[in-house]
């Protein structure tokens, strides 16, 4: 899978990733992962969940994994979850 059918949830409003996930569907891509850390993480699935029940009601969920990431900081080391969600065409 290529490197753009990757989207990175962060800080930007809700809309703006589902835009970016219904215009690379659109343009033919037959998979995309959703991938967010920490409080990010609430936002990929409403991303995830408003694309398919408001835009795209054709694309399924093809699977997805949760994880525990560590993180090496200034003050240590800290565990941080994330997701990640494929939707499948």
């Amino acid at each position: 899978m290529a490197e753009e059918n990757i989207i990175y949830v962060g800080k930007k409003p809700t809309m703006n990733y589902v835009l970016a996930i219904v215009t690379q569907f659109n343009n033919n891509v037959e998979q995309i992962t959703i991938k967010a850390r920490g409080k990010a993480i609430s936002k990929a699935v409403d991303i995830a969940e408003i694309t398919r029940r408001k835009f795209l009601q054709e694309i399924k969920y093809d699977s997805i994994s949760l994880d525990t990431e560590v993180l090496h900081g200034e003050r240590g080391d800290s565990n941080v979850s994330s997701i990640e969600i494929k939707l499948k065409r």
